[in-house]
């Protein structure tokens, strides 16, 4: 994954409430499968073995999260392994088939926990992080970000 995408990553993570943070770890994920199929195409098998390790990890913090207290729970764990064993077969065979149906399961759950991070208004989790405005200033050829200075220290209060 390049710094920028690193960067934008972390700045939406700092932003978010509980149910935004599912929807940016499925986002991670989307982007360690891209990066996987790019380095198929072109060869680089130990890069595509990288990259879906990194998407292994990623549905891995999923099943992590679930709470079974809930029923979704126990209906989410098995589409979860699922998406994992498809990941290692496609390991094995290099053949996108398996992580193409894999992904069309993610596509279909990541729609799911959007449409619930729309309605979930709570507060961000990170409380002593750095807010961030865009759209109030264009560079020529971008959008510029400001970044208000917090009224009191960051960090982590003893």
């Amino acid at each position: 994954m390049k710094q920028e995408q690193v960067q934008i990553f972390t700045r939406r993570i700092s932003q978010s409430n509980k149910s935004g943070l599912v929807v940016i770890v499925f986002d991670i994920i989307f982007a360690y499968i891209k990066e996987a199929k790019e380095c198929l195409s072109a060869d680089d098998y130990e890069g595509f073995k990288e990259a879906l390790k990194k998407a292994q990890a990623g549905v891995d913090e999923l099943i992590r999260s679930l709470d079974f207290g809930y029923e979704v729970s126990k209906d989410l764990y098995p589409l979860y392994i699922f998406v994992k064993e498809a990941m290692a077969k496609t390991v094995v065979t290099k053949r996108l088939d398996e992580l193409d149906t894999a992904e069309e399961v993610l596509v279909n759950l990541h729609e799911a926990f959007s449409e619930a991070a729309k309605q979930d208004h709570s507060t961000p989790l990170m409380q002593n992080a750095q807010q961030v405005y865009a759209g109030m200033t264009y560079g020529r050829t971008q959008l510029n970000e400001s970044f208000q200075a917090p009224e009191h220290s960051r960090g982590f209060l003893a």
